[in-house]
């Protein structure tokens, strides 16, 4: 091959990768640039890794049963507890993680700790979602008297201090989790809500709104079918910081002894019944909390991560490395090809 040959290959090359680029641009929905974003973010993505890892192992619990045959409310004294009667170190008598004050396993009882917290992270989570996107949406689109009643309850809510209603609820009527997440759903919708009907108030005003209106759609068609599929976003980036949350006050009132009652495991107990013991059995305290630490550090990092992917700035930040990259490679392939300009001309490899 001459080298006139490989001049004309290495131009050819150059131009395949433009038409490539331009070949690569094409549309995508708001959701695809949003994932593909996400993807992006090694942090997001190593959080929703460990949320998946800890939902997995919740889920999981009764099979760990299976194979340690140390139900998590059943006690072992003689191999749960040393001759002082304190815990056992990880590793002893089957004990993966130790054993508690009681001499019960304590893996066990983080494993079933973690279905009580995730399941009421979840579920009051899920309830103000739904709440505080009806709520907003009912405000903001009919305006008028119902966007003020609304607003100023919404306004009252989240000026009342909730821990004192919830202390003072777990009191009167007892400790529960049924308590728990009405108190949790209850003051979680007020924020959502506010948010869903500021955005609202700009969306109504948009232009295919006003086509569909005109077409004869109803207020609710509007509302739930052209309006709510644009506030999917913030209200998905605001459910998942709001899940931590519910998992760390769920922890508090147990913790406080006003939430989830013992034998039945939580976090919170845990930790509880941990401090009477955490000058020998460092353990006791360390992998509940670790586990408490890491879930709810994981949801607000997978948080926000999804916050930065649904932002559209973010778009051009990754739009403009992509650029950098490109140009660096076809830069560096145009130096080759005036790198073979500039050889002096030789015969042909064929001669």
């Amino acid at each position: 091959m001459s080298i006139g040959g490989i001049e004309v290959q290495g131009r050819e090359a150059v131009a395949a990768e433009a038409v490539l680029d331009v070949a690569n641009v094409e549309g995508r929905s708001q959701w695809q640039l949003t994932w593909r974003r996400l993807r992006g973010d090694r942090v997001a993505v190593a959080a929703g890794i460990v949320i998946l890892i800890m939902v997995v192992l919740a889920l999981a619990a009764p099979l760990f049963v299976a194979i340690t045959h140390h139900p998590p409310n059943v006690a072992y004294p003689n191999q749960g507890e040393t001759a002082a009667g304190n815990p056992v170190p990880p590793g002893t008598a089957g004990f993966w993680l130790g054993s508690d004050g009681t001499g019960r396993d304590l893996f066990i009882r983080i494993l079933y700790g973690a279905r009580i917290s995730l399941f009421v992270g979840f579920t009051t989570t899920a309830i103000g979602a739904v709440a505080g996107v009806t709520v907003g949406l009912i405000a903001g689109y009919f305006g008028g008297v119902i966007d003020t009643i609304l607003a100023r309850f919404t306004d009252a809510i989240l000026a009342f201090p909730y821990i004192v209603l919830a202390l003072s609820l777990a009191v009167v009527i007892g400790p529960s989790l049924t308590v728990i997440i009405g108190v949790i759903a209850f003051f979680s919708w007020a924020a959502i809500a506010r948010i869903v009907r500021g955005q609202t108030l700009s969306i109504k005003e948009k232009e295919y709104i006003e086509a569909a209106r005109s077409l004869g759609a109803g207020p609710f068609r509007i509302m739930f079918l052209d309006i709510l599929p644009n506030l999917l976003g913030p209200v998905l980036v605001i459910a998942t910081l709001y899940i931590p949350t519910a998992v760390v006050f769920e922890a508090t009132l147990s913790y406080l002894g006003l939430g989830i009652q013992p034998p039945t495991a939580s976090w919170g107990n845990i930790l509880n019944e941990a401090t009477n013991f955490y000058q020998v059995a460092w353990w006791y305290v360390v992998f509940p909390a670790a586990a408490l630490l890491i879930t709810t550090l994981a949801f607000n990092l997978l948080g926000d991560g999804i916050r930065d992917a649904m932002d559209p700035r973010t778009e051009r930040v990754f739009a403009a490395g992509r650029g950098r990259k490109r140009g660096k490679r076809r830069k560096a392939a145009e130096a080759d090809v005036g790198a073979l300009d500039a050889a002096p001309a030789g015969p042909s490899a064929g001669s």
